[in-house]
């Protein structure tokens, strides 16, 4: 063991501090009596999957429901991978969707909390010292086997038709005496770690999952690399170490871990820890040929994070969806609760248990933009739309900018005095098109589909029935009595007041008075369905009411 304590003493040559030394750095915390310490670790690689937010979401939930602390940390320690800016990019994302992070980095970079650093890269010295330690107690040893020795162990393997890994007799350098060891660092070799597994792979343990249940499975017996020769831990070990100094009490993580969860009970064991409960995330899917398979990064746009703010969808919409996802009674919560932040809703574990491989649904999450944007007032949508077209529809942008109060009065269109919300914009990129009639420069109409109104109403004279209601139109009248005058006119022209009017004897009509309005909604705005037309008529204003009804085409 003496002769091991050297060897150690070669690897880490630099002071470090003991594992006693970091046991009192990081304190047990002092938190309430059932206070979940959850955490989210995305590596820096690329850009926020969907399925991050998702699990940061659960995480976060969970915790402060609890009184317990949510942490962000990013592990970045595979520096071949590391995209830069990539994790400033996830606590920007986390922020932007108001997830509350009580300790780690912020979009900028900068830490707060008692317990870090929150970067794996800055934590070397922390993981050394837990290996050194290791060393010295002959539980880890230096490996020096090289890509062409492991590449004809995996040969072997295959030919033997067993196991991959670096295990048992394949463990080559598992036993190597202390003499072989530093003949090879003599040569300026720099070895990998390995974990000296004490599992045998024919044992089974019962594991425990909060989510996925009581599962028994293998023992894990591969010597893992717990340190890489850059001298920077493996995610495995990191995140055994981190865990444990930051106090999490529950990991909470994607599907694709259960397969390491034997790994990492024994890492805490080695450790002489107690390991964190764990939950398993079932991954968010989506229907491909009639299959369900996972979101995939390379495939599917919904995986990227930037599709939702390309898209326009509010934060909060993508928030409630993922709630939705989460535990299936969120919607009748919602329904229930309609005026109350979704962050009064309590995630279950048993709700989130049923949640087994939860299908995105992109008419769902339509849906539910619209209602949360149909409960925004005028102001709201409308700064929230330029805010919104300023990154992303610069064109947009200059027109709100330029027409503020003129935008604001039709985004007010049915958001005022009483009446049913309306739900025609699912989007922020969906309010240039659900504005553009109103700017003449952007106003289209279609003289075919014009005529082919014309004759649904028959022979009539729609000059003079055009004349006759500009003279009895009033711009303050209320939507009644606008309606009311419409009525009025039309049964001059034959046309019945009400459908049921019509349908109960149409031989006396020409038509009912919607065939009216329609024409007179065509001719304003060019299209069939839009809000309410009398509120439409009053934000155009009398001089475009009449320079569109009066045109010739």
């Amino acid at each position: 063991m003496e002769k091991m304590r050297s060897i150690s003493a070669r690897l880490f040559p630099e002071k470090l501090p003991s594992p006693e030394e970091l046991e009192k750095r990081y304190p047990p915390r002092l938190l309430p009596a059932g206070a979940l310490v959850t955490r989210v670790a995305p590596s820096p690689t690329g850009f926020v999957h969907i399925g991050g937010l998702y699990a940061s979401l659960i995480s976060e939930r969970l915790a402060h429901q609890s009184q317990g602390i949510f942490i962000l940390r990013i592990e970045d320690t595979d520096k071949k991978r590391e995209v830069v800016g990539a994790a400033n990019l996830f606590a920007a994302a986390l922020a932007k969707y108001n997830i509350k992070v009580d300790e780690g980095p912020d979009e900028n970079g900068l830490e707060k909390g008692n317990y870090g650093p929150y970067k794996q890269s800055a934590r070397a010295a922390i993981y050394q010292s837990y290996i050194k330690n290791l060393l010295n107690q002959g539980l880890a040893y230096p490996c020096f086997a090289t890509p062409e020795e492991l590449e004809e162990l995996r040969g072997q393997q295959e030919a033997r038709g067993e196991r991959f890994g670096y295990y048992g007799h394949f463990a080559i350098w598992r036993e190597r005496s202390p003499e072989e060891v530093s003949a090879a660092l003599d040569k300026g070799l720099k070895p990998v770690i390995r974990l000296k597994s004490p599992g045998n792979f024919h044992n089974k343990i019962i594991v425990n999952d909060l989510l996925i249940g009581r599962r028994e499975m293998p023992e894990n017996d591969q010597d893992i690399v717990i340190m890489k020769s850059d001298g920077l831990p493996t995610y495995h070990f990191a995140h055994a170490v981190d865990d444990h100094l930051m106090g999490t009490t529950h990991v909470i993580r994607g599907h694709e871990w259960f397969p390491s969860l034997p790994l990492h009970l024994q890492l805490f064991q080695v450790l002489g820890w107690k390991a964190p409960a764990y939950a398993h995330l079932a991954p968010i899917q989506k229907l491909d040929e009639g299959k369900k398979r996972k979101l995939s990064k390379r495939q599917d746009q919904e995986a990227n994070l930037q599709y939702y703010y390309a898209a326009g969808y509010p934060e909060e919409a993508v928030i409630e969806y993922l709630l939705n996802l989460a535990n299936s009674d969120f919607e009748d919560w919602r329904k229930n609760n309609p005026d109350t932040p979704n962050s009064e809703f309590k995630i279950t574990w048993k709700k989130l248990a049923n949640s087994n491989g939860p299908l995105f649904d992109a008419a769902k999450l339509e849906d539910i933009s619209k209602n949360i944007i149909s409960r925004l007032d005028a102001k709201t949508v409308y700064q929230r739309t330029l805010d919104w077209a300023k990154i992303y529809d610069t064109e947009l942008a200059d027109l709100l900018k330029a027409q503020a109060d003129y935008s604001q009065k039709i985004l007010n269109i049915e958001r005022a005095g009483g009446l049913q919300p309306r739900k025609d914009i699912g989007r922020w990129s969906e309010v240039k098109e659900e504005i553009s009639y109103f700017f003449d420069h952007n106003f289209n109409l279609n003289p075919e589909e014009l005529n082919s109104i014309k004759e649904e109403l028959g022979n009539i004279d729609t000059d003079a029935f055009i004349n006759e209601f500009l003279s009895t139109y009033d711009i303050n009248d209320d939507p009644e009595t606008w309606f009311e005058k419409l009525k009025n006119i039309g049964e001059k022209y034959g046309f019945a007041k009400s459908v049921k009017d019509y349908k109960e004897a149409p031989e006396k009509y020409k038509g009912q008075v919607g065939s009216l309005a329609k024409l007179l909604r065509f001719r304003l705005t060019g299209r069939l369905r839009t809000p309410n037309l009398c509120l439409i008529m009053q934000v155009m204003g009398e001089e475009m009411i009449k320079k569109r009804l009066l045109k010739t085409f």
